[in-house]
């Protein structure tokens, strides 16, 4: 059997799991080792996100591993990549070209029909886990900005209150923010206005005198009450 080993951290990875570089590369050269298997080569993403599909490691080995027939062999699917429609296109891909994959953590092996199907099955799962999560995220920044708390950088029109979790209306901007919302009611382009908030010597929030047309747009679109 030949082999091509594929790793990959981004920096969420390394936070949420622990599995880095060497300790990928660790347990695929043992599997390699156990299954008398010839390693190829050895490809690594360092700091790339799995749902970036510009990844040169992750190019070469699939490229190595069609050319040679070989099995691509990664640490889990997680690490091939974020999104079930990619991670089954990478697979169908390998298998045109008489490749395989092979996925430690899920004991995946395409070669075989039982393995192909566990890996369509848990692609999907892990997919729906990280929708969930996205949702749970999203419905927990709603009822944040809901009870006025902070997400992210304090917005224009308010000040963040001394418990460092509320926040406080800012009477100056929110006053700003009425003109700004004026004067696009009167027809003027985002740049007109910012050019007229530099006229009136309206400070941003960081207190500069200079105004961009997209931060007047981020502005209005936030819809500031």
């Amino acid at each position: 059997m030949k082999a091509v080993l594929y790793i990959r951290v981004s920096t969420e990875s390394q936070v949420t799991d622990g599995i880095g570089l060497e300790a990928q590369l660790s347990k695929l050269t043992a599997w390699s080792q156990f299954n008398d298997a010839e390693v190829l080569a050895t490809y690594d993403d360092a700091g790339i996100s799995g749902m970036k599909d510009d990844r040169p490691g992750l190019a070469a080995a699939i490229e190595t591993a069609c050319k040679h027939k070989a099995a691509l062999v990664v640490y889990s699917l997680s690490r091939l990549s974020r999104s079930t429609t990619h991670t089954i296109q990478l697979a169908d891909r390998l298998e045109k070209s008489g490749a395989e994959l092979v996925s430690l953590t899920e004991r995946i092996d395409t070669s075989t029909a039982a393995g192909k199907m566990v890996f369509r099955m848990l692609a999907t799962l892990a997919e729906f886990e990280r929708d969930q999560i996205a949702e749970r995220t999203t419905n927990a920044l709603a009822h944040k900005k809901a009870n006025s708390e902070r997400v992210g950088t304090v917005p224009y029109g308010y000040d963040l209150a001394t418990d460092g979790i509320a926040l406080t209306r800012n009477a100056a901007e929110l006053e700003a923010v009425g003109i700004m919302r004026d004067l696009r009611s009167s027809g003027l382009s985002y740049r007109r206005i910012a050019a007229e908030l530099e006229a009136r010597h309206i400070p941003t929030k960081k207190g500069s005198p200079r105004w961009t047309h997209t931060a007047v747009k981020s502005i209005l679109d936030r819809k500031v009450a």
